[in-house]
């Protein structure tokens, strides 16, 4: 499901905003200072996360999302009361902060991204606890590494040609995984991929094995696409050094000349920045839900600005992820200004235009 359209009324007392979202999954959000951008999506953030003393607070008198199942959320501010409702078929029922969690997942990665909680509620630098986080999640992954048995009872009836394919199919993803740093330990006195001839010879034992490691592959596949992927972009974007992903799981990033190792808090702060945004799409977001992004270009050349977004599309694309991304930089947006949506009030619109016409 997908978030279609943002109404907004009475935001500050003054401006009434109507966003259609383009179609597919990126849309960018830009208007002038002051309008209450960052204010619109951390509303809609909060309403979808179910935090509704946040909402409670913040000045608008009610705000309509429209998701592409015919349905909306609709959330009326009476006075720092709340009224929350969805409408299904034309009719409304009031929901609870529960039930509105579960209508889309969704994420916001702020422009203060550089830092977060930890568990006690102390400020700490966001990067080395992301770093430290893949590199256990590595760590486990490498420790995991005896494919586990499948119990025979539900298996698909595979013939030895499907079986041969499967195998290579299982071999190609295999090899995948290798490349984020781990991977399947394979069972001593079986060949992998088999001949035709393994295969009709010993075809109880290779079917357990292909079953074990489509498991496998089945609960690693994503993960390891995602170092792959994130390395790549990285790599693309960076200038003069290359990341690594070392035998203990931890990022490791050199000088491509030299091969100086650069430690992560000596990179800069726009090489962080990069850092930060793609290990929140790839690793923190839920598939197929909801991003926002407000200023996403902070600390950034223009040539990486101009990278980013179509890198943010991609890795949309990848994960099935509807991203907003709200923005003062037209260099985010590049070319690609026909996902690009300009804040306006439309009430104001409406005066400017009955003004021209007087005219």
């Amino acid at each position: 499901m997908q978030l279609e359209k943002i109404k907004v009324y009475g935001l500050f007392g003054e401006y009434n905003y109507e966003i259609a979202l383009s179609p597919g999954n990126l849309t960018y959000l830009h208007a002038q200072n002051g309008m209450g951008k960052s204010m619109v999506i951390r509303l809609v953030c909060n309403i979808l996360q179910g935090n509704f003393e946040e909402v409670r607070t913040s000045p608008f008198e009610r705000i309509d999302l429209s998701f592409d199942n015919n349905t909306a959320l609709i959330v009326e501010n009476r006075n720092q009361e709340l009224l929350v409702q969805i409408q299904r078929n034309e009719i409304e029922e009031e929901v609870s902060a529960e039930e509105v969690r579960r209508i889309l997942p969704v994420t916001f990665i702020g422009p203060e991204r550089m830092y977060l909680n930890d568990a006690n509620g102390h400020l700490v630098p966001a990067l080395p606890v992301y770093m430290t986080e893949l590199a256990n999640n590595i760590q486990q992954a490498q420790t995991d590494s005896v494919p586990r048995p499948v119990p025979k009872e539900g298996r698909k009836q595979v013939t030895d040609a499907e079986l041969d394919t499967w195998f290579r199919d299982l071999e190609a993803k295999v090899e995948f995984i290798r490349q984020a740093g781990f991977a399947p330990e394979l069972p001593s006195g079986f060949r992998f991929p088999p001949s035709r001839y393994e295969i009709s010879q010993y075809r109880d034992d290779y079917l357990d094995l292909a079953f074990s490691l489509e498991d496998y592959v089945d609960r690693y596949y994503r993960f390891a696409e995602s170092i792959v992927v994130f390395k790549d972009i990285v790599n693309t974007i960076y200038v003069d050094k290359s990341v690594q992903i070392n035998e203990k799981g931890y990022l490791e990033a050199r000088m491509d000349r030299s091969g100086t190792v650069i430690p992560l808090n000596k990179f800069s702060s726009g090489e962080k920045q990069i850092l930060l945004l793609l290990y929140q799409l790839l690793f923190r977001c839920e598939p197929s839900s909801l991003v926002i992004i407000d200023e996403p270009e902070i600390s950034l050349h223009v040539s990486w600005q101009q990278q980013l977004g179509k890198t943010m599309a991609d890795v949309a694309k990848l994960r099935g992820l509807q991203l907003i991304i709200a923005t003062h930089a037209p260099a985010i947006i590049h070319d690609d200004w026909d996902r690009a949506v300009e804040l306006k009030d439309i009430k104001g619109a409406a005066d400017e235009n009955r003004s021209i016409q007087r005219q």
